[in-house]
């Protein structure tokens, strides 16, 4: 059975990038009706924070990326990590290394002085006919791999092709620190060894730790895994992803009002593809789905892209489950929605004319709270004459019959009434009922406010009700 993971560390929050590692892992699990495993890996304590992990979780669950089994944690597996040190150290594939961290952080600068690759030099590594300084005092060794110092490495990547790597260009890693905690090249094996992983997607900057990992594998007599190292993804300008690019959170995804789906199917298309496809559901992800299509190159993140994905599933939302979204958003903001229009109603209403969640609460405020436009503004669209005809609306409206296509006749006679244009009309109403002359068409705007507010409004603004007098 296929089974994959994503393995975050709970050192920030769940970034874009992880989100896509995540949403591939899930994907080709889902795609061969394998196993989707979560795995948190936290074992940098100086940097691990229960925030951080509460933070991947929500990411993950908003998301809609349902795991299998887990999530499983590292430091609950030190007694296991151990028992495989001490394996290793039996069977002659690892030694304790004394160097100090000084001693080392030297021979790296005296490298990097003659232009060589900082490596450690094998100083404590046991070899035929070699002896060994005594352990000093006081200081505290790591454990290391004996790295097989000739020959080569290779892997077929899914996405990369054939790998080589020759051993000349691997020191001994560090398996296990001084104080008894697993390095990540060390418990990754382990942990996708016990949990039977079969294949590993995950991001190309993890592509020179694979040959050491490999070696692991090897020294333990255990299955390889199949790797897919996917490309990185890139601001729209080329460089390094940052903040100012969208490397936030995913959760501030969900504050600044982007559906989940919306952002699934964006990240699905940053670095795979199926033909033309733009937009589709993730059931047709699942279906399509495979590691041949992932692109070779970086993908570049585009935000407008993303905000186009978003306006179109969110006219194919439910009302309903808009009106969810929105009501709390109306809360934050201070605006009462219990007495107004039905929600669900104007989420259908409005729902056409904005790209994301938090400008469908901005849009549909104004129905439950009046908003004084600018007097030299509505003064701007008035002229005589279509004051005259507003100033007989009211009497229509208030006797008309209360549906939207009688509103709409009733607008139209008198605009002909009048001998004006109905913009005429419609314009400085819109200014007078919500402060803006930008509205979805005032028949069905009319419609969700209700004739007794509509009223109420024209006759409530001073400045409005100072130009009627007039």
């Amino acid at each position: 059975m296929i089974r994959t993971r994503f393995a975050p560390s709970p050192t920030g929050y769940l970034h874009i990038g992880g989100a896509r590692t995540a949403l591939f892992s899930w994907a080709y699990a889902r795609h061969h009706g394998g196993l989707f495993v979560l795995r948190i890996e936290d074992t940098d304590q100086e940097r691990s924070t229960l925030e951080s992990e509460r933070a991947i979780l929500e990411g993950m669950s908003w998301l809609g990326l349902d795991w299998d089994e887990g999530p499983f944690y590292q430091m609950k597996r030190l007694d296991r990590y151990k028992a495989v040190a001490d394996q290793l150290l039996a069977d002659g594939n690892a030694y304790w290394c004394y160097a100090s961290k000084e001693e080392i952080d030297l021979l790296r600068e005296q490298q990097r002085a003659r232009n060589e690759k900082p490596r450690y030099d094998g100083r404590w590594r046991p070899e035929t006919g070699k002896t060994l300084p005594t352990p000093p005092a006081g200081v505290t060794p790591v454990l290391r791999f004996k790295t097989p110092s000739e020959g080569a490495v290779t892997f077929n990547d899914l996405v990369k092709g054939p790998i080589t790597v020759a051993n000349s260009e691997l020191d001994d890693l560090v398996l296990v620190r001084g104080d008894g905690i697993p390095t990540y090249n060390f418990g990754v094996v382990i942990d996708d060894w016990d949990m039977g992983i079969t294949h590993v997607i995950r991001g190309d900057d993890h592509v020179n730790n694979t040959p050491r990992q490999i070696h692991l594998y090897q020294a333990l007599g255990a299955p390889l895994p199949v790797f897919a190292h996917v490309p990185m993804i890139l601001g729209h300008d080329g460089e390094r992803l940052s903040k100012r690019h969208g490397a936030v959170s995913v959760m501030q995804y969900l504050e600044d009002g982007y559906l989940p789906e919306a952002l699934l199917n964006y990240l699905a298309r940053l670095g795979w593809g199926h033909g033309d496809d733009e937009k589709f559901s993730m059931a047709q992800f699942i279906a399509w789905f495979d590691t041949a299509h992932i692109s070779h190159a970086p993908s570049r993140f585009n935000q407008e892209k993303l905000t186009w994905l978003n306006q179109h599933y969110l006219k194919e939302a439910d009302n309903d489950r808009l009106a969810g979204l929105v009501r709390p958003r109306l809360t934050a903001l201070g605006v009462p929605c219990d007495h107004g229009p039905d929600l669900s109603a104007l989420m259908g209403l409005l729902k056409g004319r904005v790209s994301t969640i938090n400008e469908l609460a901005d849009a549909a405020h104004i129905f439950f709270v009046q908003i004084e436009p600018a007097a030299a503004e509505l003064q701007a669209k008035l002229d005589a004459t279509g004051l005259a005809a507003i100033k007989s609306l009211g009497d229509d409206l208030a006797t008309c019959a209360w549906t939207a296509e009688a509103i709409n006749d009733t607008l139209k006679a008198c605009a002909k009434t009048h001998g004006i244009k109905l913009g005429a009309i419609g314009v400085p109403l819109r200014l007078m009922l919500f402060g803006t002359a930008q509205t979805p068409s005032l028949d069905a705007t009319l419609l969700l406010l209700g004739r007794d507010e509509t009223l109420r409004r024209l006759a409530a603004l001073p400045h409005a009700t100072a130009i009627l007098n007039a």
